[in-house]
Formats: C-alpha cells, sequence, structure tokens
C-alpha cells in the first residue's frame, strides 16, 4: 500500500511559518533541523498523534520555481492546501480571536462546508467539514 507521507508547502519566511502552524492552527512540531547557511527544515503535523505518518513540509518558496507558482495562486485566489476541520464555525470563531484573516468566511460548496484564511506567509488555506447529513 502507498500512502502520503509529507507533502510540502512553499512559504516566504519559515521561522514564521513554523510559528503560524503551531501557534495559531494548533499543528505539532515534528521536525525543526538547522541545516546551516540559514537553511530551516521544519515539519509538522496534527497534533496528538493523530496522522502520525503525515507530515506538512514548510519549505522555503523563493526559489525560480516556487515563487511564481505561489503567486499565481495567491492572485487566483486558490488554496495551496486544505485541511479538514470537525467544526468550522468553531475554527472559524476561535482563529477570527486569533486575528487571523479570512478570505472567504465559511460557506456551503458542494458537499462540504468551507472557509479560506491567509496563513501570513504567502499562502491561501481552506478549512472544510463534510455538511451534515440530513435525516
Amino acid at each position: 500500500m502507498i500512502k502520503v507521507a509529507m507533502t510540502g508547502v512553499y512559504v516566504d519566511d519559515v521561522p514564521k511559518a513554523h510559528a503560524f502552524y503551531t501557534d495559531v492552527l494548533g499543528f505539532e512540531t515534528r521536525t525543526h533541523l538547522d541545516l546551516g547557511g540559514g537553511t530551516l527544515f521544519v515539519t509538522v503535523g496534527a497534533p496528538g498523534g493523530a496522522q502520525h505518518d503525515l507530515q506538512l513540509l514548510l519549505e522555503p518558496g523563493d526559489g525560480p520555481i516556487a515563487e511564481p507558482y505561489r503567486r499565481a495562486l495567491y492572485e487566483a485566489g486558490i488554496p495551496c492546501i486544505v485541511f479538514s476541520v470537525d467544526d468550522i464555525q468553531a475554527e472559524y470563531k476561535r482563529l477570527v480571536n486569533l486575528g487571523v484573516r479570512f478570505t472567504h468566511e465559511p460557506q456551503e460548496q458542494g458537499p462540504a462546508i468551507a472557509a479560506v484564511i491567509d496563513d501570513t506567509v504567502g499562502n491561501l488555506i481552506q478549512l472544510t467539514q463534510p455538511k451534515p447529513a440530513h435525516g
């Protein structure tokens, strides 16, 4: 069986991204290595052992491939990654209270309720929750 082990998101500033993804979004640090020359290798993941085998790599996004890609996604309003949440309204309130900027508030989108936030390091991130079943 093949499973996703790590995926990356390009960021403007790895230390700032690390703080946002852990202190604000609630991820835990999985790896934090100083590779020298100002280069950090930082991964985060879901807290408490949830998805223990899945990590998000916070990658420097200033390269000749990454920068145009990130800018194009951002300018088009396209999230670079989607995170699931159990209660999108509760997360919305919690994140607004922490000063997070939403580019769109929670709203129904097909079978889900979704919202989009600015991660402060050059990306839009979608939060999603399946719509409750009726009946």
